[in-house]
């Protein structure tokens, strides 16, 4: 709990110092006034299309899921996908979100092994989409960028690439993986890390699950495929937003394909950039990359800030009440629970008191 809050703490001040650096010296009125004026139908279809991008994701957890023969519904995959979402967004690199997709799960009776497959084969899908989509829309999106953006982009791409390819070994490879867990011990014991032995044969039980579950997977290439092909469908969602944004505002310059595209090699760009949920990069680079579209400087500042409010604070702030009501959900049950066998435990002791006497 005092990690989250921290977490949480962090990510705010780097909402904070964002703005702050971005609108500062600026007339902060005339941008209130041009966001009072926005076509409010090219909103809501943005808004939906973020109903999409999150209904995508937990239609494809679901899919894993039932293949692993787990019993889940629809809007429970939606909720673990809010759950990671949220997690994902205050913590480093994205890195508190499928563990705590996992331990929700878990508390629900899915098994562990089954749900970390699910998340890697997810994960490796949305690697694949964004970065096919991220190198392809850069070759007509190149002559936009400024020398510190392209060395940002070749990172992210770098970055993403090496999780791809971490995550696609743990999933089909055995024998790699086995070489990964030798290398992870030495670098372990190079720093001297206490119980090693316990470290790596937890790692082998783990790397045993995950490669019988593979294998299953791995029968199903139909699943994979479906997985991949809901992902390019969830992120083109996701970067449509910007098309509809910018219709909100009152142009029709450029078309859809031009504003996806130059919004896929933003994602890919900041992606993998270790910041909670890419706060300061993403803006930063939206100024950057969307310049010659909107050239007024307060019409584009205005335009970063609804686009990301639409695909990332609002978000946010629906999944932390997703994640509080489900918290409260839990705590519930647990509760009733622990009371009926406290209740069934004093009706055992009276019943055997009976029977005695």
């Amino acid at each position: 709990m005092k990690k989250n809050i921290r977490n949480i703490s962090v990510f705010l001040l780097l909402i904070y110092l964002t703005f702050y650096f971005i609108f500062k010296g600026q007339n902060f009125n005339e941008i209130l006034d041009l966001i009072g004026k926005v076509d409010i139908k090219f909103i809501i279809i943005a808004v939906l299309l973020m109903c999409i991008y999150i209904a995508c994701d937990g239609f494809n957890i679901r899919k894993v899921l039932r293949n692993l023969n787990e019993k889940t519904t629809i809007w429970k995959c939606i909720k673990y996908s809010l759950i990671g979402f949220f997690f994902s967004a205050i913590t480093p690199a994205a890195s508190g979100g499928q563990p705590m997709q996992i331990y929700y799960m878990r508390k629900e009776n899915i098994k562990i092994e089954n749900s970390t497959l699910t998340f890697l084969i997810n994960l490796s899908c949305m690697q694949v989409v964004t970065i096919s989509l991220a190198l392809f829309n850069m070759i007509f999106n190149y002559k936009y960028m400024k020398l510190p953006m392209v060395l940002l982009f070749i990172l992210g791409i770098v970055l993403n690439l090496s999780a791809l390819i971490f995550l696609l070994i743990s999933i089909f490879s055995r024998r790699v993986s086995k070489g990964l867990i030798n290398f992870l011990v030495k670098i372990m014991k190079f720093f001297r890390i206490k119980k090693i032995d316990e470290k790596k044969e937890k790692l082998e039980i783990g790397l045993q699950k995950y490669q019988k579950n593979a294998k299953e997977i791995r029968s199903r290439k139909p699943v994979i495929l479906k997985v991949l092909v809901r992902t390019y469908i969830q992120y083109i969602s996701l970067f449509s937003v910007t098309y509809f944004v910018y219709r909100a505002l009152g142009f029709n310059e450029y078309n859809i394909f031009n504003l996806v595209a130059i919004q896929s090699v933003l994602y890919g760009t900041v992606s993998g950039i270790p910041l909670p949920g890419s706060v300061g990069a993403s803006e930063s680079a939206y100024l950057s990359l969307f310049e010659h579209v909107y050239r007024d400087k307060n019409i584009l500042e205005t335009a970063m800030l609804v686009d990301r409010v639409i695909t990332f604070y609002l978000l946010v702030a629906v999944c932390l009440v997703v994640v509080v009501i489900n918290d409260i959900y839990v705590k519930i049950k647990y509760n009733n629970n622990k009371e009926i066998s406290e209740n069934e435990e004093k009706i055992d002791i009276i019943e055997n008191e009976g029977e005695t006497k």
